[in-house]
């Protein structure tokens, strides 16, 4: 089994003209600087950072999958081998059967027209050892697969979209185990997946590193999650290497204020200093907090909601007699796991998703309009925000016609440029004009999620609906986007029902939480009663599933 040896490691990039004009004048970025790591033969490695810290980067760089603007110098040493020095030939042997790569975005990595079972039998008949040349022994080898990774063998038949996040996860990491490598590389392996299903990701991975020797590089923006998987850590900043330790000393006692920043960013449920205060580039300031704005006053409210609907010849009642409400100026966290009905409600309250008869669904104190002009109307006042953003914004539009689009919908009647510069300036993308030509590929995915936020607010909604606003973001990032929903409440008036499986977020921006489980609201009440003293099992769950960092015992 080979080290895997990053020495003196730089990688530059070729920018193109409209790139410049979003980051810089130079027609070169520099994504890692010298950059020297080792990964030892059954060893595991966490390199943690924020968007464009060069992680990513690195990783890609071991098995030559940079684009071709990338310049790398140094060395990628695998054993004794250099890259950069592998014929074609052996390092298509390299890839897959000695070292795998799990992607961060499993929905965009799977191909969505072919079946799992396809998939991982693909990798098989590429990469032909003895004990898999038939067909039956590699269909065979691939249910053995999906068994490792706790799938039940009729998935093999599957298409993607018919997995949940966390299922394609697990395909994903199957794939990655299938030719038996001896390194496995795990970008964001748990980026957007809900904290229950996170911990069985994480659980999952260490045991198979643990039973199979494997040695594992792991990239990730959340420390915790590292510390569960990681002997080490690695913290990258603007393509530097910053600091390299024990994992647990990392997280517990960092010796550079920008690691402290980052385990800072996730914060501990229950801490005072980090309630209703995300951690921003600018660091915590919670003297600037000001008491919550909300009133007496109800700006949405669900009476008996419920959605029922057909899949697969049975019916599935999605939302279950769901009675919630969100006061002016308040802003309401709605948790719970991947298929507890969240977005489905946040659909219905939009007027996107049929209800049951019974169902009311108010706003001001009146019914929300069921088609036409009228129910137009009334999405100009409640805006929903995407989990996605890359989903979200049409990556041939630039960023000027992005937000302008729903004032164009609206047939706003005032000057389209002046409101969409205020609306950029008002989502912190400052000066807005230098991001009007921008599309979404030149910018990071901070920048993406404010543009979305930016032409939600075109409009000048009452309320934001904002559905896993910071699930694929990263740590800084991730305190930005919440920062701004503060700001934006107290600047603005703004309501919001924010749809999340991150507690921490509840813990850092809500007044109020509301728990989804199997469709119904099954506890509700301010954020300190939920997560301090919750009286429903399954909250408990949630908690208790929720990356931590363990103390170690001497």
């Amino acid at each position: 089994m080979p080290d895997l040896v990053f020495d003196d490691v730089s990688i530059t990039y070729r920018t193109t003209a409209s790139a410049r004009a979003v980051r810089s004048e130079r027609d070169e970025i520099t994504a890692v600087r010298n950059v020297s790591l080792t990964l030892p033969a059954g060893g595991t490695l966490g390199i943690a950072g924020e968007s464009g810290s060069g992680k990513s980067t690195l990783a890609m760089s071991v098995l030559r999958l940079l684009p071709r603007n990338a310049t790398l110098t140094g060395r990628v040493m695998l054993g004794d081998e250099d890259v950069a020095d592998l014929s074609f030939g052996r390092l298509r042997a390299v890839r897959w059967a000695q070292t795998s790569i799990v992607f961060q975005g499993a929905m965009h990595s799977l191909n969505p027209v072919r079946t799992v079972g396809w998939q991982i039998v693909e990798a098989l008949e590429l990469h032909v050892a003895d004990e898999w040349r038939t067909e039956k022994a590699r269909k065979a080898r691939a249910l053995e697969l999906l068994a490792v990774v706790d799938l039940p063998a009729h998935k093999f038949d599957s298409y993607p979209h018919e997995l949940s996040g966390g299922q394609k996860q697990r395909v994903m990491i199957a794939m990655a185990l299938a030719c038996d490598p001896e390194i496995i590389i795990a970008d964001e392996p748990t980026t957007a997946l809900d904290v229950i299903v996170q911990k069985q990701i994480l659980d999952m991975i260490s045991r198979l590193v643990s039973e199979r020797g494997i040695s594992m590089l792991m990239i990730s923006h959340d420390l915790s999650v590292l510390a569960t998987a990681c002997d080490r850590i690695a913290i990258m900043r603007d393509g530097d290497l910053v600091e390299v330790g024990d994992a647990y000393t990392i997280c517990t006692a960092p010796a550079e204020p920008y690691t402290q920043q980052l385990a800072d960013a996730f914060p501990t449920i229950g801490d005072p200093a980090s309630r209703l205060a995300p951690v921003t580039r600018h660091g915590r300031d919670a003297d600037e907090v000001p008491e919550s704005p909300r009133s007496d006053e109800v700006l949405l409210e669900a009476r008996n909601l419920s959605v029922t609907y057909r899949s697969g010849g049975q019916t599935v009642r999605a939302v279950r007699d769901v009675d919630l409400a969100v006061h002016r100026g308040e802003i309401v966290a709605l948790v719970g796991q991947s298929g507890s009905g969240k977005s489905t409600l946040a659909r219905a309250l939009m007027g996107l998703q049929p209800t049951d008869p019974g169902s009311e669904i108010l706003f001001a104190g009146a019914r929300i309009p069921a088609k036409g002009r009228a129910l137009a109307d009334f999405r100009s006042h409640v805006q929903l925000v995407l989990q996605d953003p890359w989903a979200a914004l049409n990556p041939k539009h630039s960023v000027y016609e992005s937000v302008a689009e729903g004032l164009r919908v609206q047939r706003y009647p005032g000057d389209e440029r002046e409101r969409v510069t205020q609306s950029l300036a008002e989502a912190e993308l400052t000066p807005p004009e230098r991001y009007f030509a921008a599309i979404p590929q030149e910018l990071s995915g901070g920048q993406r999620q404010r543009v979305v936020i930016a032409g939600a607010l075109a409009v000048s909604p009452q309320m934001l609906i904002a559905d896993e606003p910071v699930a694929s973001l990263d740590a800084s990032v991730r305190g930005e986007i919440l920062g701004l929903l503060l700001s934006l409440r107290r600047r603005l008036g703004l309501s919001a029902l924010v749809i999340t499986h991150d507690l921490g977020l509840a813990w850092n921006i809500a007044d109020s939480v509301a728990v989804m489980y199997h469709g119904e609201i099954v506890e509700r009440g301010s954020t300190e009663k939920i997560l301090l003293d919750p009286q429903h099992e399954y909250t408990r769950q949630l908690l208790a599933a929720a990356p931590r960092i363990e103390e170690r015992s001497v």
